[in-house]
């Protein structure tokens, strides 16, 4: 059996990126989590379940924000001996860890706010309003620091899908301060609490989602199996495709392997490279496993026959 065909040349792109982004993750993580322990504070002096609810959105933000400035970290650290890989399945592992976390908060606001809708309890509006505008300043800062940082890292778009949902949060908050202030109407802080933990529970959902799928070895969303066969079985020489695995270590990592039967008189070295180059150029996949078979073991039940004869 031959396997070869790793095309190293490519290797360090996976690693540019996260340096310049490096840094303004780290300013959204400090910003929202201080942030956050302003919005519990002002929850508990205010007495609004919608603040602290905001702030559970924000600690899921902080907690977002911090598994991409770690995966960054981790991600340029190199493979090792134990993982082959090296570590950008961590990002995958802790985003889903992450999506469980705030599926048991969600329960838990829900389940406060059913209580309160039944004994409202007295809110300080005023207090309220303050750190809902300061929670939208906040926001909004944190969004633009990390719209400049977004590329292709599926981190720092959850975290931006995380810091939008906030900025509506904070909106909503500051609406039901107004009303409550106005017109006293004390059940509008549970029921922006339930919002509130709505947008969590989609976050949640979709975080699971997508990192479940990579962690089953799921096929990268936006690559084409039957293409990718298609075209590989276009080139000349090419009998067949077979035994076909595409997978992906973190998102911006697709890998693939496969077995090629090629027609006798073709080299096999020449074909790995002509079928790497077009797997490259066509579909972007830079890291891909080729094994060769010859079409000779068709006829040949005899083993020995089948191992590739062009490469010494």
């Amino acid at each position: 059996m031959h396997h070869h065909g790793h095309s190293h040349a490519n290797d360090d792109e996976n690693h540019e990126h996260p340096v310049a982004s490096r840094k303004q993750m780290l300013w959204a993580v400090i910003l929202t989590s201080s942030f956050m322990l302003v919005e519990v504070v002002g929850g508990i002096i205010s007495g609004s379940l919608a603040l602290l609810a905001d702030a559970g959105h924000m600690l899921t933000d902080s907690a977002a924000l911090l598994l991409a400035f770690y995966a960054m970290t981790l991600s340029a650290k190199p493979a090792d001996s134990q993982r082959t890989f090296g570590y950008g399945r961590l990002q995958v592992l802790a985003a889903y860890t992450n999506g469980i976390f705030l599926i048991g908060l969600t329960i838990w606001i829900v389940w406060e706010s059913i209580q309160r809708f039944y004994e409202p309890n007295p809110i300080q509006s005023t207090t309220m309003l303050f750190v809902a505008i300061l929670g939208l300043i906040v926001n909004i800062v944190v969004f633009k620091v990390l719209h400049s940082a977004s590329g292709s890292n599926i981190n720092v778009r959850s975290a931006l899908l995380h810091v939008i949902g906030d900025l509506l949060g904070s909106v909503g908050a500051i609406v039901a301060a107004l009303i409550i202030w106005q017109w006293g109407l004390l059940w509008v802080d549970p029921l922006l609490s339930i919002v509130v933990s709505m947008l969590i529970l989609r976050s949640a959902y979709h975080v699971i989602k997508d990192s479940s799928h990579i962690l089953l070895e799921g096929k990268p969303q936006e690559l084409d199996t039957l293409k990718i066969r298609e075209d590989l079985m276009a080139l000349e020489g090419v009998v067949d495709i077979h035994h076909m695995h595409l997978w992906s270590i973190s998102e911006q990592e697709p890998l693939m392997t496969f077995h090629a039967l090629i027609k006798d008189d073709y080299e096999g070295d020449t074909m790995i490279d002509v079928m790497l180059e077009q797997l490259r150029v066509k579909h972007g996949l830079v890291h891909a496993t080729i094994q060769i078979e010859r079409t000779s073991c068709l006829e040949n039940t005899d083993a020995v026959t089948c191992v590739d004869t062009a490469v010494k």
